[in-house]
């Protein structure tokens, strides 16, 4: 092995990244021997891709039956991948996509795991699935979770802030998401049928049961008290002891907090609108920040009947779904920084579906 550490994104320059000292610094079983860790693989594969412009390197790097989740709906295939990342960058052919961090785990035999924070600056040319090109300047945060094994992404979780690009194109959130679910009633494709499912299962777990992957004892305890106290017993009295004083948090819809009492109110206003809200932790990574910190992934799904009044409008009951993935740095077991991102909206969306049906 090399005498170099393990790539750390959020501390690294991108040209030492993309040209890193040649030399393994870690097992890389199935790997390409030219990657020198698991991060280097994920970063360079993502330049190639999207800066360089090699689409096609989707067919070389993701499996041919790949499955990528995102809440509006399931991707299958590489090829699919191919076709998607080519309407993307039509519709915004200057897009980039800067590396914030990469935190990872080894997860014995489902392979490695990456959860990829990323910010994506563009120009919208042309058309999206949001409306007419406007012209304008938007940057957006993503988190793309991925499985690997052998060189290949063979499954996916992605989550971008979609309500910030809307907000950010001139359109309104609840406008666009209304339009989304009126297409997809008249091709007759529910999300809430296609996450009826999940939603079922979540409302039924114990949510207080964490995965089972190689996160380290410390993240396992902040993430198991983070969510029983936060989320799911709604414990107003744990957000002092959770957050720092000092805490920055980011949200989808271009919200930014900085504070226990801000952070709080949010979660209040979701729990509001979701009073039977469930939440499972899915998925946890995490890898050590400079020397007293830890940065801790968090891929996690809430379930919930849309039955009080706030940020969404007014009750519908619709079964709404939330695919989320949260990056928290934590200090002396609080979180001095947050980036919680979901598809604000799908969440929407899902709303509106049952608005427009009744």
């Amino acid at each position: 092995m090399s005498k170099f550490p393990i790539t750390h994104v959020a501390t690294t320059d991108i040209s030492e990244m993309l040209d890193p000292v040649p030399g393994r610094r870690m097992d890389l079983p199935g790997f390409d021997d030219e990657f020198v860790d698991f991060p280097d693989y994920i970063i360079r594969i993502t330049e190639r891709i999207w800066h360089e412009r090699k689409v096609d390197l989707c067919l070389k790097y993701y499996t041919e039956n790949c499955l990528i989740h995102t809440l509006s709906g399931d991707i299958v295939g590489a090829q699919t991948v191919v076709d998607n990342t080519h309407a993307t960058l039509e519709a915004f052919p200057d897009r980039r996509l800067d590396a914030d961090n990469v935190i990872w785990s080894e997860d014995g035999e489902a392979g490695l795991y990456s959860s990829h924070l990323i910010t994506s600056k563009m120009t919208n040319l042309g058309p999206s699935e949001f409306g007419p090109a406007t012209g304008k300047k938007v940057r957006v945060m993503t988190i793309a979770d991925c499985a690997c094994r052998d060189n290949q992404i063979y499954e996916e979780w992605l989550v971008r802030d979609y309500s910030a690009a809307v907000m950010q194109l001139g359109f309104d959130v609840g406008e666009t998401a209304r339009k989304l679910a009126q297409q997809d009633i008249a091709a007759n494709n529910s999300l809430i049928d296609f996450h009826k499912a999940e939603h079922e299962a979540i409302q039924r777990a114990d949510t207080d049961q964490l995965p089972d992957n190689s996160a380290s004892q410390e993240a396992q305890d902040f993430v198991a008290r983070y969510f029983r106290d936060i989320w799911n017993s709604r414990n107003q009295q744990a957000y002092p002891e959770l957050y720092d004083y000092r805490v920055g948090a980011r949200y989808p819809g271009l919200r930014d907090f900085y504070g226990p009492n801000e952070v709080s109110l949010y979660h209040q206003k979701i729990l509001n609108a979701f009073p039977d809200a469930k939440i499972r932790v899915d998925h946890i990574a995490d890898i050590p920040y400079l020397e007293e910190a830890r940065d801790i992934a968090v891929r996690w799904t809430l379930a919930g009947t849309h039955s009080g009044d706030g940020i969404y409008g007014a009750p519908t009951n619709a079964p709404v779904l939330i695919l989320a993935v949260s990056h928290f740095r934590v200090i002396n077991g609080r979180v001095r920084e947050e980036t919680t991102i979901w598809d604000d909206v799908a969440v929407h969306r899902q709303i509106e579906t049952v608005r427009l049906s009744t």
